[in-house]
């Protein structure tokens, strides 16, 4: 079956029941979906065309029409995760390798998302390895955009625009884009306008910044003179995911402002909001005003003052609430106070993780060695702190070695091919010294070779059943190759006594067809003899 590489583009090559294959032109290992049927297979090409030109919810739209038809497919679960954080593949250009860039960036980490669990829960061993590594991927670029997106100040207005033309050259938008930009900083609001906000991070990612600008500003004026730059894929991306966090319960309100163009040309996403024309007289008084009413001016919060101890104790109170922006705040200055409390860093380590409790850090998914907050509390912490930290540290790595040692088993189990075997042996290699991993990995060494043989015995038992004696010979050879395995000599035996049966049964119906014809032959002369006596 034909279908299209969904990093590249480019033509795969597969068989119907392959679940992985190697894209020949940019070299990406990757996952197929069910294609046994034709109307889903075209349904599946469109929507990765769509999701790799960055057009993420016409994606997920045709994605979760093809899970109303098959819900078990692990593939389209994994392709709506990749459209719900933005996830397009570039090539690296020292490896030349596709590399997943995060153009959505989500507060939930992709292992808590509902969808990754069923991608996950339906995948097979192979598919659910390729899950989980871009997972581990896509993760660790997350939490970079939200350590960035977190030190960024809060913006009150979001302004969204085409910022250039399809030749390249700056678009009328932008230009009343930044009318409207001056107008409301002028007024003494915090605006993201990414032609002036962003002109500081050339050749960085954009994402953090803009991901940060989103969750925290109140309005968002999306602008625009055409219906096309409306719908273009980057500004769709952004108003979209406004009003996805407005769907979600945030009190945020979106303005259209428009010019040139009808207003029956908005996208319909917007057919339930008041659109401004921007050719109307009097429309920056009014944009104004909307603002300044949508927009409470926040009073100056005096700066918090304290003890050591009283800091902490309000700290780890705002931990067991779940504000953990207030009690890291409250533990900074805990540490201005005394650098070099170690459980201000602990309570630093909980705010970083999200957990209330210091027990549920022994409860994460991945161990936090790599902490600069942890770091900070072994290098202050007095023993029996350090102690505790370091077993919760143990905990998460042996459950994760539990799970890992589960799978391998239940691979090297169940194994059907040399490659099952060997991903089984790699599975056992990650836990080297756990248990009696390495010993089941000199197993899988042998059961290698013994998976093999048996795949060749059931290949031979397949063409024995056929009457065709070239067949029967094939099975013959493949049983002569296993060299006395299992009964194979005495299937050799049988299988020549079969071919024997069958040339005899062949050779008797030869002799009487030839007899046949013979008499036939008499028959047919006797007869004409006859009539010429006649």
């Amino acid at each position: 079956m034909i279908f299209k590489c969904k990093m590249c583009g480019g033509l795969l090559n597969i068989d119907n029941n392959e679940k992985v294959a190697t894209c020949e032109f940019c070299g990406t290992k990757q996952t197929i979906p069910d294609l046994s049927e034709e109307k889903i297979a075209n349904l599946i090409d469109r929507a990765n065309h769509l999701r790799r030109n960055n057009e993420f919810d016409k994606a997920s739209t045709i994605y979760e029409q093809i899970l109303s038809e098959n819900k078990e497919d692990a593939e389209i679960y994994w392709s709506i995760v990749l459209c719900r954080y933005g996830i397009d593949y570039v090539e690296d250009p020292k490896t030349h390798k596709r590399i997943p860039t995060v153009n959505r960036a989500q507060f939930e980490s992709v292992f808590s998302d509902t969808d990754y669990k069923s991608a996950i829960k339906y995948a097979d061993s192979s598919q659910k390895k390729i899950y989980e590594e871009e997972a581990e991927k896509i993760d660790e670029i997350q939490k970079g955009i939200l350590e960035i997106s977190s030190k960024e100040k809060p913006f009150d207005v979001f302004i969204c625009y085409k910022e250039s033309d399809n030749h390249g050259r700056r678009s009328i938008d932008s230009v009343l884009a930044q009318n409207i930009y001056y107008e409301l900083t002028n007024e003494g609001y915090k605006v993201f306008f990414s032609r002036i906000t962003l002109e500081d991070k050339l050749g960085v990612a954009y994402e953090p910044y803009i991901f940060a600008a989103l969750n925290s500003a109140k309005v968002m004026i999306v602008l625009g003179t055409c219906k096309e730059n409306f719908e273009s894929v980057w500004v769709k991306n952004e108003w979209s995911r406004y009003l996805s966090l407005i769907e979600k319960g945030q009190k945020k309100t979106l303005i259209p402002a428009y010019k040139d163009m009808s207003p029956y040309d908005l996208p319909e996403e917007f057919g339930y909001i008041q659109a401004q024309d921007m050719s109307k007289i009097g429309f920056m008084q009014d944009l104004l005003h909307g603002v300044n009413k949508l927009i409470v001016k926040k009073p100056v919060i005096k700066e918090i003052v304290g003890t050591e101890e009283s800091l902490l104790k309000r700290g780890f109170m705002f931990l067991e609430d779940g504000n953990f922006d207030e009690a890291n705040n409250y533990f900074e200055k805990t540490l201005d106070i005394n650098p070099v409390n170690a459980q201000a860093y602990l309570g630093k380590l909980m705010a970083e993780y999200k957990v209330s409790k210091q027990s549920d850090l022994g409860e994460l998914k991945k161990p936090f060695n790599r902490s600069k907050n942890y770091q900070k509390i072994m290098k202050h912490a007095d023993e029996e702190l350090s102690e505790e930290i370091q077993g919760y540290i143990n905990r998460i790595v042996k459950r994760k070695a539990d799970e890992i040692y589960s799978d391998a088993v239940r691979v090297m189990n169940n194994a059907a091919t040399g490659s099952d075997v060997s991903f089984a042996m790699e599975l056992f290699e990650k836990i080297s010294g756990y248990r009696d991993a390495d010993a089941l990995k000199r197993k899988c060494q042998g059961l290698s070779g013994e998976v093999e043989k048996n795949n060749i015995y059931n290949s031979a038992l397949t063409y024995m059943g056929s009457n065709n004696i070239d067949d029967l010979r094939a099975a013959v050879n493949k049983f002569v190759s296993l060299d006395g395995y299992k009964d194979s000599k005495e299937k050799i035996i049988e299988i020549e006594e079969k071919i024997s049966r069958i040339e005899k049964d062949s050779g008797l119906k030869n002799r009487a067809f030839v007899i046949a014809i013979f008499i036939i032959a008499a028959m047919v002369i006797a007869l004409f003899i006859s009539n010429n006596m006649i």
